[in-house]
């Protein structure tokens, strides 16, 4: 079972500006992201960034997804 994104994606204020980076490492939720959309496979991001894992992959989709899942309330 995967874990909860919670669990993978770290917040510092003294590393990467305070972004939400990928288990303590200096890997932003925003480069695998970037990767992902530049068409990268899980494989090839997997194979670029060594340090990460296929959950890490999936725990940014997921914390992406919650991030922008909010209502607009228009006035």
């Amino acid at each position: 079972m995967l874990s909860k994104p919670i669990e993978r994606i770290t917040f510092n204020p003294d590393q990467c500006g305070g972004r939400p980076c990928i288990r303590g490492m200096r890997i932003r939720v925003t480069d695998v992201l970037a990767l992902l959309a530049s068409g990268l496979s899980f494989n090839e991001i997997l194979a670029e960034m060594p340090d990460l894992e296929y959950e890490d992959i999936v725990a940014s989709i997921q914390f992406a997804t919650r991030r922008i899942d909010h209502p607009v309330i228009a006035v």
